[in-house]
């Protein structure tokens, strides 16, 4: 195959490590700056690290070689979609876009270029539903599992009832913090407590009166669909009013290192969501040898085995897996998009998989099909540590009701078939 110089690119990325001809092209539509980089550069670290290791210990996937095209993109909507514009051309394999504006922006091009996006517990909740978003996936878990996870933790945690209780969202002004609310509001319902919402704008620096309101109207508890700088400040507005940490849980997007270590003891007892364990992974030591102390690393080495450096490297083994699956079907190393579309709608990820790849129990185990695109939803609950200045794991995988996120996957999705002429079925 090839491949075009990236000096003929409408928008110049970066040419990570690796050989500078490569069959096998993966985009990294990063964020290393603005005020969400702190989330955007662990997660592209780990991301890119993984892919240079396959490089460097198996000669890529299937004994083709890996190109890495990273394209900043600052968060930004429009940025991100010219990124995907400059580099689909490339012989772009799948998408990980890392922001849910991007996302719902890129859907529509993705149909119509026939390049797969995953969107790993982010971006438009309903392409689980996989007969209507043929080529979006959003495995392990979507924003609407992670709301119902929420949920069914504090049932647990209040004896099987929340009635008459209060809760408060804070959330992201934008697409991403708004994809809870509508299942929230089921939930309330369903469940008898009490929602409020209070939105915080771009970037999310000011919080000064929703913290007041927060501790004017006392709810019980305070989830937040957090990101960037927003997390760092609402951590140290809620130590500043004396609000209850233990009662304050973030999403998985609201619960990294960086979000709360700026606080110090104050921060002591926040949860989050997450969506990956966290630990001494066996492969972080083959990454070290092979990747950085080769001079490979994506980054500076100092995010290796946080939560999203690890979350980036899960990404990136999920890809990977994919890849190898499609090469498999196909009988061929050099595989096409749509071959790696077909593959991750048969993917498999077992306990014994994560194991031989040097990642036990990175995540759940679980399986995709063409109905369902978006895994099994499962989260765990963790809590940071101040003294010890770790995340630990507070219960196992806890399952969303399905029964509450099914029927909101299909009406969405109905909907956006009904406004793209889309027919819903299998490829």
């Amino acid at each position: 195959m090839k491949l075009k110089s990236l000096a003929t690119l409408a928008l110049t990325g970066t040419l990570a490590a690796g050989p500078a001809l490569a069959d096998l092209v993966i985009p990294d539509l990063s964020y290393r700056t603005g005020p969400y980089a702190a989330g955007g550069t662990p997660f592209s670290d780990g991301y890119q690290d993984y892919f240079n290791l396959l490089n460097a210990r198996d000669g890529g996937i299937g004994g083709e070689p890996i190109r890495i095209i990273e394209c900043e993109t600052a968060y930004n909507t429009e940025k991100g979609v010219e990124c995907y514009e400059a580099t689909k051309g490339e012989g772009a394999l799948i998408y990980q876009p890392l922001s849910t504006g991007i996302t719902y922006q890129i859907i529509p091009k993705a149909i119509v270029d026939e390049i797969p996006i995953h969107t790993m517990g982010y971006g438009r909740t309903s392409a689980a539903n996989g007969e209507v978003f043929n080529w979006v996936f959003n495995y392990p878990a979507n924003y609407w599992d992670a709301a119902s996870v929420m949920v069914n933790y504090l049932l647990e945690e209040n004896g099987g009832s929340l009635e008459g209780k209060k809760i408060a969202l804070l959330y992201h002004n934008s697409a991403y913090g708004k994809e809870p609310i509508r299942t929230l509001e089921e939930l309330s319902a369903m469940h008898g407590f009490e929602l409020s919402q209070l939105a915080v704008d771009h970037p999310g620096q000011e919080q000064k009166s929703q913290w007041l309101q927060i501790r004017r109207e006392r709810p019980d508890y305070v989830l937040m669909w957090g990101w960037g700088v927003m997390n760092q400040v609402a951590v140290q507005e809620a130590a500043n009013i004396g609000f209850p940490m233990e009662n304050f849980i973030g999403n998985w997007w609201a619960g990294a290192e960086h979000d709360v270590t700026p606080a110090g003891a104050g921060a002591d007892g926040y949860k989050s969501l997450n969506m990956n364990r966290v630990g001494d992974l066996p492969v972080f030591e083959e990454i070290k040898t092979l990747v950085h102390d080769a001079g490979n690393a994506a980054g500076d080495g100092s995010n290796v085995g946080n939560v999203l450096y690890t979350r980036g490297l899960y990404a990136a083994m999920l890809a990977a897996e994919a890849i190898a699956l499609a090469q498999e079907n196909t009988g061929k190393a050099d595989i096409a998009a749509s071959d790696v579309r077909d593959a991750m709608e048969m993917l498999e990820i077992t306990a014994a998989r994560m194991e031989e790849l040097g990642m036990p129990n990175i995540g759940p185990e679980f399986s995709v099909t063409c109905q369902d695109h978006g895994g099994t939803g499962l989260g765990i609950v963790q809590q940071w540590n101040a003294a010890d200045a770790q995340w630990v794991a507070l219960t196992d995988y806890i399952a969303p009701d399905d029964s509450v996120t099914d029927p909101l996957v299909a009406e969405d999705s109905a909907a956006f078939a009904a406004e793209n002429n889309i027919t819903p079925g299998c490829l």
